[in-house]
């Protein structure tokens, strides 16, 4: 029997989805073995155990969050046929998303006016980690960002509706990952002494 065009896509959906999944996993795991090495460090000489982050990180953190929402939102908007919805929802989270890179780089302009480095004979390892940690971050984001815009150009090609959404649903599983992800990051250096 022959598939449909829609039981092929449905099909292609289900393995697009696994294959995030991994993506997903692998890029969990990348930041589980970075903030173990941060634990391990703590016990180096140069470890910093006054180091508070700066009020961007927090902002950003907000900034995330709201994107996430939007994100969400733009995705129900496609999936219920409300385009100028969408195309609202998803250029705010394009907007969020950009603004969240301004703060973090903001929020390093902050460490270092606070006179921690975050390379050279001035740096500790825990400014190093934070600059790492949150870099690598920054290029998923950055990721995430260009698959956003390929979700938007996509939205205004009309290739997205009720029936066929994976690519604006699989960019929103990438993006709501980062937002926890973030999180996440944010507590442990927060929280972690």
């Amino acid at each position: 029997m022959e598939m449909t065009s829609q039981e092929h896509y449905e099909r292609k959906g289900k393995a697009l989805k696994v294959m995030m999944l991994f993506g997903l996993g692998s890029i969990a795991m990348v930041f589980a073995g970075l903030t173990s090495a941060y634990v391990v460090s703590e016990t180096r000489p140069d470890w910093l155990t006054d180091f508070v982050l700066p009020d961007s990180f927090l902002y950003s953190t907000i900034v995330i969050l709201i994107s996430s929402i939007t994100f969400h939102l733009a995705y129900r908007a496609v999936k219920s046929e409300q385009r100028s919805k969408a195309t609202s929802y998803l250029l705010i989270t394009l907007i969020l998303g950009l603004l969240f890179v301004f703060l973090q780089f903001k929020g390093f302009g902050q460490v270092i006016d606070n006179g921690y480095f975050f390379t050279g004979s001035e740096s500790t390892i825990t400014t190093s980690f934070l600059y790492v940690i949150v870099i690598v971050h920054i290029v998923h984001l950055i990721g995430g960002i260009l698959s956003l815009l390929v979700v938007i150009y996509n939205h205004f090609k009309q290739k997205y509706n009720a029936q066929q959404h994976i690519g604006i649903e699989l960019c929103a599983w990438f993006w709501h990952f980062l937002d926890v992800l973030w999180i996440y990051l944010f507590l442990f250096f927060t929280f972690y002494k």
